[in-house]
């Protein structure tokens, strides 16, 4: 959860073992430090969140300037239904977390909780179920960070999402804290 408060009164549920995907329909798994994982479909997305929509430009290395319009719901508001396991009234736990995206070609990107979260760099991250009108409920939904100029982080055909934190790197001994830090 972005910030202590009412919960919003769309949540995720997670579907019961068994339960059929249509044909073409991709389901990706949203897993890690979180007290309800989830297994959803673009439909899944669609019909759970409100969606939002985002006109982009971006640049692609291949192919010059990009310009698309996704809908989907905030990559947040997914998470919290979720039930990420930080204290949301502490803005420094919640400041500890990452979330791995993972895409069907094997791409994937790192975005941290604190740019996605309201306190912070509230950004509107989506999950996208369109693309420039066409729903992506065969190819899979994409992840979109409208803010970036470069397209590397626009995962398409997602397979995963990982939400937690990472062990911190253990300094030698003469950098501890306290004793030389800045000597990198």
């Amino acid at each position: 959860m972005s910030r202590p408060g009412p919960r919003s009164p769309t949540t995720a549920v997670r579907p019961a073992p068994g339960d059929a995907v249509p044909a073409g329909h991709r389901r990706f798994l949203i897993r890690g430090q979180l007290r309800r994982p989830l297994a959803l479909t673009v439909a899944d997305l669609r019909e759970r969140w409100p969606q939002r929509r985002a006109a982009v430009v971006f640049d692609c290395a291949t192919n010059g300037p990009r310009h698309h319009t996704f809908e989907g719901p905030l990559l947040r508001e997914v998470i919290d239904a979720a039930g990420p396991a930080f204290d949301a009234r502490r803005r420094k736990d919640r400041s500890r977390y990452l979330l791995a995206v993972t895409g069907g070609d094997g791409h994937h990107a790192v975005l941290s909780w604190a740019e996605l979260d309201a306190d912070f760099g509230d950004a509107p991250v989506l999950l996208a179920t369109a693309m420039d009108g066409c729903a992506l409920d065969e190819a899979g939904s994409q992840l979109v960070v409208p803010s970036d100029r470069c397209g590397a982080r626009y995962i398409s055909a997602l397979t995963g999402i990982w939400f937690g934190t990472c062990a911190l790197p253990e300094l030698p001994h003469d950098l501890s804290p306290g004793r030389g830090v800045g000597r990198f």
